[in-house]
């Protein structure tokens, strides 16, 4: 099928998570809760350029909003990470996830909650730095799909495996 876009896998981003804060909302009828990422890596696939082999650094924090049928969460998330070589990257994606009942188990704290699967879980990610070298992450698109990676007596861990969007053959 021509003219329509594909897809080159970039890299993965793994974020640690910290509890919910819940904020609530006076005006805009769904509560927002804000998550605190208090840790993780952004790593390039083999072969992608330009590479980053990257770091969270300081606390950044996804903004949720849950939709009004409780079936959705709408993310929107700030983070700052350092790259081995230095540079500093601002990332920001926004995203749906389906609140299935096995995301509901790790949201609610569950002892039997287990890592969720791929395919629930999509973003959008954005790129901004001051660094020359990696100009072209401010100038794609990438686009992704998450799940949420449980281990015992861990914090839990968001892991996204992002594609650029590139022109279709």
């Amino acid at each position: 099928m021509s003219n329509f876009p594909s897809l080159q896998p970039a890299m993965t981003v793994q974020v640690t998570i910290d509890a919910p804060m819940g904020v609530g909302s006076a005006s805009k009828g769904t509560p927002l809760a804000v998550v605190p990422m208090t840790g993780g890596t952004v790593k390039s696939e083999p072969g992608f350029s330009p590479a980053i082999d990257a770091e969270f650094v300081g606390t950044g924090a996804d903004y949720i909003h849950n939709d009004p049928s409780g079936k959705h969460m709408r993310l929107n998330a700030h983070g700052l990470i350092k790259d081995k070589s230095g540079s500093m990257i601002y990332l920001n994606y926004t995203g749906v996830v389906d609140i299935t009942p096995e995301l509901g188990a790790i949201l609610g704290g569950s002892p039997d909650a287990k890592t969720t699967p791929f395919g629930n879980s999509f973003i959008e990610m954005r790129f901004e730095s001051g660094d020359e070298k990696l100009k072209e992450l401010e100038t794609s698109t990438f686009v992704g799909a998450g799940h949420f990676v449980i281990e015992k007596d861990k914090p839990i861990v968001v892991e996204y495996k992002l594609s650029k969007v590139v022109a279709g053959k």
